[in-house]
């Protein structure tokens, strides 16, 4: 029979063991933690600067695919979702005078800065009178409609008889009103914005 002893137990490491815990704790918070600040950001609404938009996003979006404008010369204009056109749609007052020259000079930039793309942004000025167009000698761009005024148009723009002036919007290919822009508007976000839906659709 062995009188041999059994191996001493080494002494446990309590520093090392603590440092161990924690890493596995800071591994724990960062990972858990990160997901629970994204949760709250993601439900709290908030985007990174990079994703939003400029104008307001109309939810739900004003559906007028049922209506079909019609230009001054009596044409009917239809949506044709299969172009791919997006509309900047606005309706100014009669006497609009300084704010219709701003906003023709604006949307004018704007479109021209579409370049390729121009072609397919139209824009619809709601306006049958001389008193609610830019004057003359501004600038418009080629794809501009002179859209007869409708009492069902006006009453689908959410906000269109602002006091504060003249609001923009977006329509997109299909006849869905999606964005609305404020009255003195910056028009460098109506293009960012536009340009990224041209990327989508």
């Amino acid at each position: 029979m062995s009188n041999e002893q059994p191996a001493a137990t080494p002494p446990i490491d309590t520093r090392a063991r603590n440092r161990n815990r924690a890493m596995l704790v800071a591994i724990f918070v960062l990972f858990f933690g990160s997901m629970l600040v994204a949760g709250l950001l993601r439900f709290s609404g908030w985007q990174p600067e990079g994703r939003k938009n400029h104008g307001e996003l109309l939810q739900p979006p004003t559906d007028l695919r049922a209506v079909t404008p019609v230009l001054m010369d009596g044409t009917p204009y239809p949506w044709n979702p299969g172009e791919r056109t997006w509309r900047i749609v606005l309706a100014p007052p009669t006497q609009c005078g300084a704010e219709c020259a701003r906003l023709g000079h604006d949307l004018d930039t704007v479109w021209q800065l579409f370049g390729k793309d121009a072609d397919r942004v139209h824009v619809l000025w709601i306006c049958a009178e001389a008193s609610c167009m830019p004057p003359t000698e501004v600038v418009l761009p080629r794809t501009l409609r002179q859209v007869r005024p409708d009492p069902q148009w006006r009453a689908s723009l959410p906000g269109v008889d602002d006091p504060a002036g003249v609001p923009v919007y977006v329509i997109d290919p299909n006849g869905f009103v999606v964005l609305r822009y404020a009255p003195g508007f910056d028009a460098g976000g109506l293009r960012a914005d536009l340009a990224k839906l041209l990327k989508l659709i």
